[in-house]
């Protein structure tokens, strides 16, 4: 009989300990339909999501409904937009109810006497001209000055297929001003010429993320295992697609037979009652989503599957333990 004892060394196992106390429940809020960029390539506005509710302004409502999303369960509150910072007393309903994450373009500094540590996630689509192409500008020149050596930030640096061959110079920047990164790769939802992948960048950019990882264990936190399903789109000998994506709103959820997915997972609009399909886009194709959280979730609601031998299993860990760094449930 294969039991997880017997398939984990002494040290992989105290590994799998750690993370099986957590019991991760999270779900995505929306906290505005505003924000102070325009991206080209942003799931939120090229979807029309910023229109489909009206925001909540009563801040006892907010508070209200954390209330009963903490009731519920939910035990990692994960804020997304539009731009969070725009409203701290509505982050602060999160904040000083539940386990929180802010997703932000980092153009605002989070008050860190009011949110002290609050896991901030940066977003980096490039280099400067990468940036100013897709962005309108280089934000990191300003994200930079707010975050350097704040040691509850990361950045989140979506890799475009411009950007093969020049990974390194973002990740050194990053690790000069004390910051860690975690890496994912462009949807591209609008279009962008240029910008989609092709099955030999997708090689190569695995590569590169690969040894990015190696020459930067102290400021890169990511797993090959992840590079591997991310730029693959396969789990397991699986395809990654409607079938299979466990981050799918629940009430959303029809497919049969049942998926494997995150338990009680919803991603709801800004006025706290309306729910979007899935934590990116209802419009988005799903076999062209290359959403790293969609695929280390992925990974991670197929424990059992992975208990098939020892090296599967010790991968299925580096990807829920890296989840866990990057959502502050346990230290870098």
């Amino acid at each position: 009989m294969i039991t997880i004892r017997s398939l984990l060394d002494d040290e992989w196992y105290q590994k799998y300990r750690i993370i099986s106390r957590l019991n991760i429940r999270s779900s995505i809020y929306d906290v505005t339909n505003r924000c102070n960029l325009k991206c080209r390539g942003c799931f939120f506005f090229s979807s029309g999501e910023h229109q489909s509710a009206p925001e909540e302004k009563d801040l006892n409502r907010w508070a209200e409904f954390v209330d009963k999303e903490k009731d519920r369960g939910v035990n990692l509150a994960i804020l997304i937009g539009g731009e969070p910072t725009l409203y701290p007393d509505r982050i602060a309903a999160f904040y000083d109810r539940v386990p929180t994450y802010c997703a932000t373009n980092g153009l605002i500094k989070v008050d860190r006497d009011r949110f002290p540590d609050m896991m901030v996630g940066i977003s980096l689509w490039g280099d400067p001209k990468v940036e100013k192409r897709l962005r309108g500008m280089d934000t990191f020149a300003v994200s930079s000055r707010n975050y350097a050596g704040d040691p509850n930030t990361y950045y989140l640096f979506t890799i475009s297929p411009v950007q093969l061959g020049s990974i390194e110079p973002i990740i050194r920047k990053i690790e000069d001003i004390g910051v860690k990164v975690h890496m994912q790769l462009l949807s591209n939802d609008e279009g962008v010429d240029g910008f989609s992948w092709s099955d030999d960048q997708l090689k190569r950019v695995r590569d590169e993320m690969d040894e990015m990882l190696d020459r930067y264990p102290k400021t890169v936190i990511s797993s090959h295992y992840y590079h591997e399903i991310l730029t693959t789109q396969t789990l397991l000998g699986r395809s990654f697609g409607w079938s299979e994506c466990p981050s799918v709103s629940e009430d959303w959820d029809d497919r049969g037979p049942k998926v494997k997915r995150l338990i009680r997972f919803v991603r709801w609009a800004a006025d706290l009652k309306t729910t979007h399909r899935c934590c990116t886009s209802q419009t988005r194709d799903c076999s062209t989503c290359m959403d790293g959280a969609a695929h280390m979730s992925w990974a991670m609601v197929n424990k059992r599957a992975h208990m098939r031998s020892s090296r599967d299993f010790m991968n299925w860990i580096s990807i829920y333990t890296m989840f866990a760094k990057l959502y502050r449930f346990i230290p870098w």
